[in-house]
């Protein structure tokens, strides 16, 4: 079975399967095969193992070479169809600096729902510790979501200077760094933006704000921001 879909994927040969070589099933979603990717080759560059790190990037250009040929017409091996990251590669999204769905493993997931739980238990239990909470949580995501934006980050082939140094890994780790703060601070703007607006909406309607409403402005941005942190982070990249 593993060698028919293997086969069917667009497998180049025989003697080299790029499948094997990444430790992934043929039928895996193609979001497996990069995050595997990406960590096989982390493993590799730390090593210093040039030749695995050259030997992993060779299979994972010929699965997506593979999967590109099949991206328009949307073919299938099994009950998979061609992933939707290749197989609309070539159109951008409406708003291209945007989230975009993009779900990480389980592992990860379980992670970053407990990060959020235990900001907004800190929160809750302290009522105020003057925004502490929100900007170690805020901290915390930054880095996870840098993290998962390098794991999905396509294979390029480094430039290097006369030194030796590839002149494209700075701009890359800022890019990455730049989305992850947006990313971040967005969720921290619409959780201050809803609260304000809510408040705003109520006094406008001539209401009565509740005082639980009122006095705890930190504690609910706080939990509401560490709900759509891990909604971020765990869903979207």
């Amino acid at each position: 079975m593993v060698q028919a879909a293997s086969s069917a994927a667009g497998s180049p040969s025989n003697d080299f399967n790029p499948y094997e070589v990444l430790g992934v099933s043929p039928i895996e979603g193609f979001d497996m095969v990069k995050a595997a990717y990406a960590k096989k080759k982390k493993d590799a560059e730390k090593r210093g193992d040039e030749a695995t790190a050259t030997e992993l990037e060779k299979a994972y250009d010929k699965i997506m070479m593979a999967q590109l040929t099949k991206r328009k017409k949307g073919e299938t091996f099994g009950s998979f169809k061609v992933s939707k990251d290749i197989k609309f590669a070539d159109k951008l999204p409406i708003v291209p600096w945007g989230p975009r769905p993009t779900k990480s493993d389980p592992k990860d997931i379980k992670i970053n729902i407990a990060i959020s739980a235990v900001f907004t238990a800190w929160i809750f239990i302290q009522r105020s510790a003057e925004y502490k909470p929100l900007q170690f949580l805020a901290f915390v995501f930054v880095y996870r979501i840098f993290e998962k934006l390098k794991a999905f980050e396509p294979p390029v082939s480094p430039t290097f200077t006369e030194e030796g140094e590839d002149e494209g890994r700075m701009l890359r780790m800022g890019k990455r760094l730049l989305r992850s703060l947006s990313l971040v601070f967005g969720c921290i703007a619409v959780a201050s933006l809803g609260y304000t607006g809510i408040l705003n909406l109520i006094e406008v309607a001539g209401g009565y704000i509740p005082r639980f409403l009122y006095y705890n402005q930190e504690m609910l941005i706080t939990a509401s921001t560490a709900v759509m942190l891990y909604v971020m982070a765990s869903f979207y990249r």
